[in-house]
């Protein structure tokens, strides 16, 4: 049960408030033109994860934000006003990882077709992808983590957050999760300092040298870090291939 609860310690479930970056201050509007907000229709209600743009018409984030339906915003620092860069975007098709684990969290990576291509600009543009399954992401490498959310577990903020996190090494995440797999997974965070990605941040990314490395998935109940990203050098041949699928899904349809 207690393994449960810190499995389950960034999802959001119906009813919650979207929480997110603990320890880390308030972004420069703009600075992460990557990001999106991803708002999640149920049968038991209106959920929030973050995601984040690697194609004019995909974004990628975590498998356990799927939901019935998908709107993307993107472009956008304070999601409670609309902002002229804010452009709001249907999403056509959403892709879980066909191995994604809904009970341990393993393959925690979805793709998000939009319905329509975004308009690149100053506040809206993609992130770069690791080149290779051989880039290999260090103990001690600085990284970054934007999301909208709570900065505490009782203060909430509605304008994008940000936060220097260091990554650790995989036995710091194996002793605190049993599920904790080095193949596909990262651990992040370190657990003498009061910084972290939280709830809401889910799906969010972890940048490194420009580079998205990670993806929010889970942590412990009470925000202590380390917390676990999605490995995504691991996933690259299935990233390649779905976008490639679905694209071409997209042509025939048009044509047809």
């Amino acid at each position: 049960m207690q393994q449960l609860l810190l499995l389950l310690a960034f999802i959001l479930l119906p009813g919650d408030e979207a929480e997110k970056i603990i320890g880390g201050r308030e972004a420069r509007p703009h600075s992460y033109p990557y990001m999106a907000y991803l708002l999640i229709q149920n049968p038991e209600g209106l959920t929030a994860c973050g995601g984040f743009l690697v194609r004019e018409d995909f974004v990628m984030t975590a498998a356990h934000c799927w939901g019935r339906s998908i709107s993307v915003t993107v472009g956008a620092h304070n999601i409670q006003r609309r902002e002229r860069t804010q452009q709001r975007i249907n999403v056509r098709r959403a892709i879980r990882h066909p191995d994604y684990n809904t009970q341990n969290f393993t393959n925690d990576i979805m793709l998000l077709q939009l319905s329509r291509r975004i308009r690149r600009n100053k506040a809206v543009s993609p992130v770069a992808l690791p080149r290779g399954a051989g880039e290999r992401l260090r103990p001690g490498t600085l990284c970054t983590v934007a999301g909208w959310g709570r900065v505490s577990l009782s203060r909430g903020t509605n304008v994008l957050q940000e936060v220097q996190l260091r990554v650790q090494g995989d036995q710091t995440c194996r002793n605190r999760f049993r599920t904790f797999t080095t193949q596909t997974q990262i651990c992040v965070g370190n657990p003498r300092k009061r910084k972290t990605a939280f709830k809401g941040d889910s799906g969010g990314p972890l940048v490194c040298n420009n580079v998205a490395q990670g993806i929010v998935s889970y942590g412990a109940s009470n925000g202590t870090p380390p917390a676990v990203f999605t490995k995504i050098k691991s996933f690259l041949p299935w990233i390649r291939r779905t976008m490639r699928h679905l694209q071409c899904l997209t042509l025939a349809g048009a044509q047809a």
